[in-house]
Parts: C-alpha cells; structure tokens; sequence
C-alpha cells in the first residue's frame, strides 16, 4: 500500500490550491481525480468558456446597436461551429497552462486518473489500487441536477455542460432557472440567434441580489428580446414533433411554451455519490453536501473538504482559498477560516451584476434599521459619456460608525469594480473613508464614491469634481 501525507480527492481548483500548498509544504501528495478534466469546473465547463462566449455575445450584439446617433447599426457575420471550436482550443489551452504544466513544476504531488472511493477512513482505493492517507481532502465538486418536473427526464434536457458543446445552434430554447448559470446562458444563446424564455418559480431574477437590481436586470434582458416567465409553476413537460413544449401556470393562467430544445439550470448538488462516505461516517448535509465545521474539518477529523462539495459558495475563487487552507489547518493547526462577507461575487450577464457584504435586507434583519444609498449610473459622468448608463450602485452603511457594510452593483463593468467595495468591507473603511480617496475621473468606478458621498450630501445637485 502506497502511503502519502495528504490524499486528495478532485483536480479542480480547490484540489489545485491544495496540492500547491502542499508541494510548498514538501508534503508527499497524491492527486485523485475522476470526475471532469484535470482543471475541474471553471476551466472546463464554467468560468472560461462561459465567459468566453458572453464576450462572443456581446461582440455580436453592439455592433447591431450602437449607442451614438453617428454610427450605424452593422451585422456581424457569425459561425456557431467556429464559435465552439474557439471555445475549445481556448479550454485546452488554459487547461495545459493552468493545470498540466502546474502539476508538472510540484515535486512532491502525482496525479492519479480514477474514481477513488473510501476503503477505510484513512484508505482510499482508486482503480483496485490502495493508498493511506494521514490527512484526506475531499473536493470533488458539485453537478447540476434536474429539477423533478413531470415529463422532463423522459422529454430530455441539456445541462449546461451539454450547451457548451453543441454542434448546432438552437433556433429557440426554454430555460430553467433565473440565477447566474441560467441567465448567462440565455444571454448567450440570445445574443447569437436564439429565441430565449426564462422560467422561474419565484417572482425575480437572482432573488438573492438586491431588488433593484434584479428589477432592473430583467428589464436589460427582456429589452434585447428575452422572455421571462416568473410565477411560473411548471405543470408537465413534453416531446412534440419538432421540438419540446413546457405547460405552466401563472398568475394570469396556463400556458403551454415550446422551443427546439431545454436547458436546466436550477442549481447543484455536490459530488459526493460512491464515495463511500456512509463507510466511515462521514456525515453530510440533505445526502448533497458534505458537512465541514469553520475550518474545514469533516465529522471525521482527519478528513477535510474543501470547494463545491462542502455547499457553501460555488465560487472558483473560494474553492482555492479553502483548499489552501485546509492544508494549512490539517498540517500546521492554523485554524484559518473564510471571512464569507468580504467575499465577492459576480453574474457576467450584460450588464454584469456583482456585490459583496450585506444586503439592506441582511442589515434590516441584524441591525433593525436601515442605511443605504443608491446611484443610479445616469449620474455618473462616464457612463454618459459612453452611452451606457444602464445600472446602479447601492451602498450599505452602519447607522452608527458609517462603515461600509455591503456594496452591490449592475454594471456594464461591475465584475471590476467590486474591487474597491471589496477592499472596503474587508478593511472596516468608512464612507468618509471612500469619500477621501481620490478617484480617477471619469471612471464607473466613481459610481462607489458617490454612494459614500450620497451619505453626506445631495449629489442630485454636484457637480463633477466636487469632494
């Protein structure tokens, strides 16, 4: 039996966090991965080619909608089986780069291809093969699953993993879900021909935005032609002739919606299935999750998790921050632990919506009060300037020492701004604070200073270079 001081489950990016600080460590590291490519979910079937083709859509769209009076609407020209191929060749490039030639510079860390399953709490057999642990790290991702709609596994769907590698483009689709996955994929297939509806059982996009923004998103999206059903209770779904057809009832009745083909994108469930972890008790959350304590830790203290599989925020960016820190915890006690407020989060929809801290309704619940101002981007003189004021930024303060407590954006640019608003919640900064910093004009980014000085002044009535 092979013996390593750490195994790890999954090759996506918490697994590669992990093992890079485990090679830094010098601890001897076996690498399990037999779920997506090495890379995981962001590089394969997420961040990057998502946003790939979000810019690819966008590329498609301005042009036929310029926001000048002088320049003329122009139609690019546009090849889906060229579009996909881009895709791809830009995958297994960042694949190689990110991931294959990084495995290669650790010296301490082998990779394994296999499904690996728990023998013992300290064993892990992969392909008939067995190695002991002292330290285990699950992070074996999260997947999509389908909602129990009547008729929907037998009329057949696409989960997103399938929209990224289709061969054709669809001439319509239905779309499930009203969250980030679902509606940058009907952005997406909108934008490159695709006659998109949405549907939701709720009563607003990305409910766990701010209103304003969900509000104001929906009608960007539905303004480029974008259905959106919301209220929608789906009754039954079905295969027709040339296509698929979905029943719902809403508030104002039932409707019966048909396009070529379905996308569910409702929302995932960890990878945690033949694991064996039932074996050695290690205990889960809603048998989808697995259930970590503050430092990463599992029922079994030997065993950490780390990323999508633990539930807690499906973001690339968080998976690697717990996996370096699981090792750091399993092997030097550090006892480190993820701050989840200062942790930004982004929809790469056009305009983008991103935030980071507490929501007014966060902050009415804690605090009973409320603290917050918003700017729409039509006072800001960037966004005139280039025609794009489509957007708002919406600050949350403490009523008593004006710290910035939350920040939340739709942007054409928000993914890039939430920055500065990052910064400041993590760093306890107050608006004072923001109003202090000089900012470069003009900016999207001024939109953040106007929120802080809308605590102290009319800007309804400012002028550009006021302090």
């Amino acid at each position: 039996m092979e013996r390593y001081d750490l195994v790890i489950l999954g090759g996506g990016a918490a697994g590669f966090a992990a093992a890079t600080e485990a090679d830094r460590l010098g601890l001897k590291t076996a690498m399990v991965n037999g779920g997506l490519p090495m890379g995981g979910k962001c590089v394969n079937v997420g961040c990057v080619p998502s946003k790939h083709l979000l810019a690819l859509g966008k590329a498609l769209r301005h042009p036929r909608h310029p926001p000048f009076q002088s320049v003329g609407p122009a139609t690019p020209a546009f090849d889906f089986g060229k579009a996909m191929g881009e895709k791809d060749a830009l995958v297994l490039g960042l694949r190689e780069q990110n991931y294959r030639q990084v495995l290669g510079s650790f010296g301490n860390v082998k990779w394994f291809e296999g499904r690996g399953t728990f023998s013992s709490s300290n064993v892990v057999k992969v392909n008939g093969r067995e190695m002991e642990g002292d330290k285990i790290l699950i992070a074996t991702g999260c997947s999509t699953y389908a909602p129990p709609f009547e008729g929907l596994k037998e009329t057949g769907f696409l989960t997103h993993i399938e929209a990224l590698s289709l061969k054709n483009l669809p001439s319509s689709l239905i779309v499930f879900g009203v969250g980030p996955l679902g509606l940058e994929f009907s952005q997406i297939y909108s934008r490159m021909g695709a006659h998109v509806t949405v549907v939701a059982r709720g009563k607003r996009v990305l409910k766990t935005q701010e209103p304003e923004i969900s509000e104001a998103l929906r009608g960007y999206l539905e303004e480029e032609g974008i259905e959106i059903v919301t209220e929608a209770r789906v009754v039954h779904v079905d295969r027709t002739n040339d296509g698929k057809m979905v029943t719902v009832e809403t508030p104002e009745g039932r409707r019966t919606l048909t396009a070529e083909d379905i996308l569910a994108a409702t929302g995932e469930r960890g990878n945690i299935e033949g694991l064996g972890l039932e074996r050695i008790g290690v205990a889960t959350v809603d048998d989808s999750y697995i259930r970590v304590n503050e430092f990463l830790q599992t029922s079994v203290p030997h065993i950490f998790t780390a990323g999508d599989v633990t539930g807690q925020r499906c973001l690339e960016t968080v998976a690697a921050k717990q996996g370096k820190i699981a090792v750091e915890n399993a092997f030097n006690g550090a006892k480190r632990k993820i701050d989840f407020l200062s942790v930004p989060h982004a929809v790469f929809t056009d305009p983008e919506a991103a935030g980071v801290g507490m929501t007014e309704e966060q902050y009415m619940a804690a605090y009973g009060t409320c603290n917050c101002r918003t700017v729409p981007l039509d006072r800001v003189p960037r966004a005139v300037a280039v025609r794009d004021t489509r957007g708002l930024v919406k600050m949350v303060a403490h009523h008593e020492t004006g710290k910035v407590m939350g920040v939340h954006i739709l942007a054409p640019c928000a993914s890039e701004m939430i920055h500065e608003a990052t910064l400041a919640v993590k760093m306890g900064l107050t608006v004072d604070d923001l109003i202090d910093t000089v900012h470069v004009f003009p900016t999207y980014s001024e939109a953040i200073k106007m929120a802080a000085q809308a605590f102290r002044r009319d800007i309804s009535n400012m002028s550009c270079c006021v302090e």
